[in-house]
């Protein structure tokens, strides 16, 4: 079966995330998202694992669904149109924070573990360890190589993936404490490596062009700290529905098991330019090194980002390699936001999006599948030419740089100045309400 799968959030639990980040608002996401296989995350957390195993039972094969008596109050909140399956894999993010080769190293990575007394084994090693009650993804203090042969020492089901690869200062390749190869970082252990997760400010593209990725599989997922941004990356599976069918898909990389990725825009991650926030320059590589990677402002090291770092480590690459199956979206709250000139979280903008996922049916089913000319029924003016921009690429770009989320428009000032009566009166909200 076809599905959609975002492998990597967070709870509650850990810092900088939404209080209602639990397990019923994340099943109701999902749903209204269309996401199919949803990321538990943090469950090195004792209290999030504790929920995990009060809230969920096994379903298929290593997936997990809510007990009946939870699912029976949360689907009055999921439109008929976005009713379907979704289920839980058992996830957690978890950071290395040490010295190697002269520089100090900070390496986030993705577990995944396909049975809850597998997690619990685990964890148990893991408190030992570290504080893995002080954050959702807990700090520890030794080479991410020897996190990687426990995690498969307690399971060789398991999947261990480097997060995020390319951000700054917490990744395997990030222009401040990173590596520039696998091998470099995971030493004898680089062969249990089958995966890399882009992040948001990189895409497949941009990473292809790096021949050290040449026999990795390219995931992207959200690294959702509410339940809002669930689903903003997800990857494209068609294998049954089940925990070793995924990891299969992933290893194999067979682009007819895993057959693509929704992407975000990379130029609105916070990490697609160099820059310095501070001084309010947003650089692109050649004009760092014109600058010789120092801030013109305040004459302090500018941040090295991501389109950066890529170029920087391809520069001995032949690769041209283009991938297949890739998305490019924008959040629909977004677009609505910017056709409606309102804060995408206002009531009127929240009641918009939900009556179009009541007409229309999930999210990413709107924002990538639904045929254009469907949604020009919408009722929401320029709704349908929007996202037939953002499907083109037809789009204006204002790029992210040292941790300043950048702005993707699909539209003129000038275009939008001549909804103001919409913005005044609404009525386009007002056909779909």
């Amino acid at each position: 079966m076809n599905f959609l799968a975002d492998l990597h959030i967070h709870s509650r639990f850990s810092l900088a995330t939404s209080k209602n980040t639990d397990v019923e608002n994340l099943y109701v996401a999902a749903r209204k998202k269309g996401i199919t296989v949803l990321g538990t995350g943090d469950f090195t957390h004792p209290g999030w694992f504790g929920e995990l195993k009060n809230k969920l039972v096994q379903a298929e094969e290593g997936l997990y669904r809510p007990k009946k008596n939870i699912s029976g109050k949360i689907d009055k909140f999921i439109p008929e149109s976005c009713r379907g399956i979704t289920r839980f894999i058992l996830t957690s993010e978890v950071c290395n924070i040490y010295t190697k080769g002269g520089k100090t190293r900070k390496v986030h990575s993705i577990i995944l573990l396909p049975e809850l007394s597998l997690v619990e084994k685990l964890n148990r090693r893991l408190k030992r360890l570290g504080k893995t009650e002080s954050n959702g993804r807990p700090v520890f203090t030794f080479d991410v190589a020897n996190i990687l042969e426990m995690v498969f020492d307690v399971s060789d089901r398991a999947m261990f993936i480097p997060a995020h690869i390319w951000t700054p200062w917490y990744s395997i390749f990030g222009s401040i404490s990173g590596f520039d190869s696998i091998e470099e970082c995971f030493g004898d252990f680089s062969g249990y490596i089958f995966a890399a997760e882009t992040g948001l400010s990189s895409d497949p593209d941009m990473c292809r062009k790096f021949s050290g990725l040449d026999k990795i599989t390219l995931i992207s997922n959200s690294d959702a700290h509410s339940p809002l941004k669930v689903g903003r990356e997800a990857n494209i599976f068609n294998t049954s529905l089940c925990y070793d069918s995924i990891i299969s898909a992933i290893k194999r990389g067979n682009p007819e098991e895993f057959t693509g990725t929704v992407e975000y825009y990379p130029e609105e991650g916070k990490y697609y330019a160099d820059g310095h926030r501070n001084c309010r320059q947003s650089l692109l590589p050649e004009e760092t090194d014109r600058y010789g990677g120092i801030c013109p402002v305040c004459r302090k090291k500018i941040t090295i980002g991501v389109l950066h770092r890529i170029q920087k480590l391809s520069v001995k690459s032949k690769n041209k390699t283009t991938t297949t199956g890739c998305f490019k979206t924008i959040p629909l709250l977004e677009i609505l936001s910017e056709i409606f000139q309102l804060n995408p979280v206002s009531k009127k903008i929240m009641r918009c999006y939900n009556k179009l996922l009541e007409k229309f049916g999930p999210e990413l089913y709107i924002l990538n599948f639904i045929e254009i000319d469907v949604l020009r029924n919408s009722g929401i003016p320029l709704l349908a030419e929007a996202i037939e921009r953002m499907r083109k690429n037809e789009v204006i770009i204002t790029p992210g740089f040292d941790g300043k989320y950048g702005t993707i428009k699909l539209f003129k000032k000038e275009e939008i100045e001549g909804l103001k009566i919409l913005r005044n009166g609404l009525s386009g909200i007002q056909a779909v309400l």
